[in-house]
């Protein structure tokens, strides 16, 4: 049996070029404020077209998106990564992001990314309810109860 070292699989990795492999975490912290960023700029356009925002919070909620892309882009510059390579295919569950130009909020997709989903979810809103016991020789040591409430409806 033929074992590949950890740092040669890329399965869970933005696809970067070789050359790029020297970024290391790069590729995938930038993936990550990317899928936020593009979340909240989809949580704006729902508001938006709901009427939801006054003129100076919407021009106040561009500007800070529009700032937060050009901080990525400047990062994927300093880290020679190409901007359209900050993406993470999840196998079976399909792309972490849309391609570009594919998504609109609101508009149900052929095959959503996980942001689409992400984004009806938190249009939707969802609770998630659960408790946790960590321990050792069946010695429970720590006992959390959670309960998560996630949704971009204004309380």
């Amino acid at each position: 049996m033929v074992c590949t070292p950890i740092e040669k699989s890329t399965d869970l990795l933005p696809t970067t070029s070789k050359a790029n492999s020297k970024a290391g975490l790069a590729p995938l912290l930038l993936t990550v404020v990317e899928l936020v960023r593009q979340l909240m700029e989809a949580q704006v356009i729902r508001r938006m077209e709901q009427d939801c925002l006054s003129e100076s919070e919407l021009e106040q909620a561009s500007e800070s998106l529009r700032k937060l892309e050009e901080q990525v882009l400047n990062l994927c510059h300093i880290f020679e990564i190409e901007p359209a390579d900050l993406n993470i295919n999840l196998g079976e569950v399909g792309n972490l992001l849309p391609s570009p130009g594919s998504y609109y909020p609101g508009q149900v997709g052929n095959q959503p990314s996980v942001l689409e989903l992400l984004d009806r979810l938190l249009n939707t809103g969802i609770v998630v309810d659960g408790e946790i016991d960590l321990g050792i020789v069946q010695l429970n040591l720590i006992h959390a109860k959670l309960r998560l409430v996630l949704t971009s409806k204004p309380s």
